[in-house]
């Protein structure tokens, strides 16, 4: 494979930031590695690679946390989970390269518009329920196979329960870690785990594991006001480049 410095670039990027959202470092940030991989490479071909890179990272974070976690919480959503992830494998053939562009675009919108709309605060200090674990489970589960953006769904049903920064970063380690793992079966028998994915994951992974190390040391002793207010507007603009690409492919043929 020829050097691509501009890819090399990105994928270090993307990769380092999941690793630090691994840690609790940047929260729901983690979500925009496979919408900054498709600005060089295809989204499938992204999702595909950044499986077994977060596998290796998910080690980490559940071994750092494996003492904070809420099994109630997992119990309610992890059923739906598993639901929202057959239904990403079911749908994955039917969908073009194009619309998976478009939807990472416009769960990437969504993610920014959550941040800013007062959704979790309306349901700040209601009781987990098996139904909304179910619903937001499952919203978690699909979006997590089709483009590993699980992250704000799992936030809005799990930051209103109110539970430590411990307690929150090891039921979200957990909760990715089992959901990842479940992935494995679908994506390999979708093509997604190729030879040259799993050379291009293979060459991430130290990244990935050298940015959740980061993050562990650095997610108590830093502030990050200045960083958020610049990251989701750089997250508005990555949402409207990838529907707008998205979007030209599907309606216009582009």
């Amino acid at each position: 494979m020829q050097f691509d410095p501009i890819f090399v670039t990105v994928a270090v990027i993307a990769v380092l930031i999941v690793g630090l959202s691994k840690a609790g470092l940047l929260g729901s940030l983690g979500m925009v590695g496979v919408p900054l991989l498709s600005l060089v490479m295809p989204a499938r071909d992204a999702a595909g690679m950044m499986l077994p890179v977060l596998l290796a990272m998910d080690v980490i974070a559940v071994w750092t946390y494996r003492r904070d976690l809420n099994w109630h919480i997992l119990k309610l959503m992890l059923p739906g989970a598993a639901i929202g992830t057959l239904l990403g494998w079911l749908l994955w053939s039917v969908v073009s390269d194009a619309a998976v562009l478009l939807f990472v675009g416009v769960i990437t919108l969504l993610f920014v518009l959550d941040a800013i709309l007062p959704l979790r605060k309306k349901l700040e200090g209601l009781p987990p329920s098996r139904g909304w674990g179910g619903f937001w489970g499952a919203a978690v589960g699909f979006t997590s196979f089709i483009s590993h953006t699980g992250g704000p769904p799992f936030q809005i049903y799990v930051l209103p329960q109110r539970l430590s920064p411990m307690e929150y970063s090891g039921t979200s380690a957990w909760f990715f870690a089992i959901v990842n793992t479940a992935k494995l079966v679908p994506y390999f028998f979708l093509g997604q785990l190729s030879v040259s994915n799993l050379a291009l994951s293979a060459a991430l992974a130290p990244v990935g594991i050298v940015g959740v190390l980061i993050g562990v040391v650095l997610v108590r002793r830093i502030s990050m006001v200045w960083f958020y207010r610049i990251a989701y507007w750089l997250v508005f603009l990555l949402a409207l480049k990838l529907i707008w690409d998205g979007s030209r492919a599907i309606f216009w043929g582009l």
